[in-house]
């Protein structure tokens, strides 16, 4: 005999950190719900249980929130991309901010109540780069689109209300591409087919358009044939790049690449400097936000003339080289070397002599010079002990924090704040819809 679907009513009294619903039962037991909002009541499924918690999905709503919108996206409450796309963006802006206040004052004892946040005049359609698995359904058709939550299931995307809408229409004529020619999207339990990912890049000034079909092998048969049709119905196409994975692997990107189309990059502007985007090239996906990111940063650090900043963990140069006409010198640092020849190339593409960029560990380039101010915008993990250390030995006059995890930022604040006093904390949402934000935190070495 099959079990009885467990059925519950539940009012939603918080968000969690990742913008589930946290609502409550009769019995004040904690019930996560995807897609419901605060003061909504509903009658959920349970799908599974955990020691303090239940997670639920949406039977029935009974009560709405005043807030609730519908949702552009006809996949929003499936693929795992959003998180508030049925949210009026106002209350989505509150939420963010608000988290990010309780994470730095549980944390790190830091008040930041005083804070503001910078949204989007229209919050939909700002990626400018996608990546994508392609495989088949249940009915062995072939899709492309998003991993459903928690999953290795593919939703099949026709739209998506954050990404640039170039991406779509690429998208879908390589799938018809891919059925026409009679080949074949990657098997994750087989192992076998040839397409495994697309990635498209498109630049928002420049309008360039960089595609990279990434292919477990790269001879495929008629790939000539497939990227001469591809170019000529998306003319718009300035470069094709195929990418080698053939690793059974979560990885998306393999480190073999051919360029069949174009020269292999694209350009794009951001505050009036010019970068070249390869492939792997690390390049914010929101444009706009970046401009008023990237300008509350430079504009916080109050840079003079005489001063030698650090760029660290500066990726293909971007702050560095932008914040280069404020000041004597630049020193741009980072691990991954081909950011580093595109940062060289960046500043030779603008006429930037007053740049240095260094591939080395940030830590280490600490102990041999002094700085006015550094920059650092490090990955979600933070800055590296190491780092951390050797920037409190340095002492710079100012540090201007960029985070995308207000967690990790928090654990380094607690550290900082014993030597530096933080003058102003701003918050920068970066990714409408989803709930991750950006904080840009300045901070002055205690005299």
């Amino acid at each position: 005999m099959k079990n009885e679907k467990e059925i519950r009513k539940v009012k939603c009294v918080d968000f969690t950190f990742d913008g589930q619903g946290l609502a409550k039962d009769d019995n004040n037991r904690v019930v996560f719900v995807p897609s419901l909002l605060i003061d909504e009541e509903a009658e959920v499924e349970i799908l599974y249980k955990k020691k303090d918690f239940d997670v639920g999905k949406i039977k029935k709503i009974f009560s709405f929130s005043k807030y609730r919108i519908n949702p552009k996206c006809p996949c929003s409450t499936s693929c795992g991309g959003c998180s508030f796309q049925n949210l009026d963006y106002s209350k989505e802006l509150e939420y963010k901010k608000k988290v990010a206040i309780q994470t730095l004052s549980r944390i790190a004892g830091i008040d930041a109540r005083g804070a503001n946040i910078y949204g989007m005049e229209e919050p939909y359609y700002y990626r400018n780069k996608i990546q994508v698995p392609f495989g088949y359904d249940k009915q062995k058709r072939l899709v492309y689109g998003f991993y459903k939550i928690k999953s290795h299931d593919i939703v099949p995307i026709t739209e998506c209300a954050i990404q640039s809408k170039e991406h779509v229409e690429i998208l879908k004529t390589i799938k018809d591409l891919i059925i026409s020619m009679r080949l074949r999207a990657y098997d994750e339990d087989t192992g076998h087919g040839t397409f495994r990912h697309v990635l498209i890049r498109v630049g928002k000034v420049t309008k360039e358009v960089m595609v990279v079909l990434v292919v477990k092998d790269a001879k495929f048969a008629s790939r000539h044939n497939f990227v001469k049709a591809l170019v000529s119905k998306c003319p718009n196409i300035k470069t094709v790049v195929l990418n080698e994975n053939p690793r059974k692997t979560n990885v998306i990107l393999g480190n073999k690449e051919e360029i069949l189309y174009g020269p292999g990059f694209i350009y794009d502007y951001l505050l009036g400097v010019k970068f070249k985007i390869s492939s792997k090239s690390f390049y914010q996906v929101n444009h706009d936000q970046c401009e008023k990111l990237y300008s509350l940063a430079i504009e916080k650090a109050a840079l003079k003339k005489s001063d030698t900043i650090l760029d660290a963990y500066c990726g293909i140069g971007t702050i560095g080289l932008i914040a280069s006409k404020n000041v004597k010198e630049v020193n741009g640092v980072e691990v991954v070397e081909e950011a580093i020849i595109d940062a060289k190339n960046n500043a030779k593409i603008n006429g930037i002599t007053n740049c240095n960029f260094v591939c080395k560990d940030a830590s280490e380039y600490l102990i041999d010079k002094k700085f006015d101010c550094v920059f650092v915008d490090p990955p979600r993990k933070g800055l590296d002990t190491n780092f951390l250390n050797g920037l409190i030995k340095n002492k710079p006059e100012k540090i201007i924090y960029i985070s995308c995890d207000v967690g990790t930022l928090s654990r380094d604040l607690s550290i900082l704040k014993k030597d530096y006093e933080i003058k102003s904390i701003d918050f920068v949402d970066m990714f409408p819809r989803t709930y991750h934000v950006e904080t840009v935190v300045n901070l002055i070495l205690r005299k």
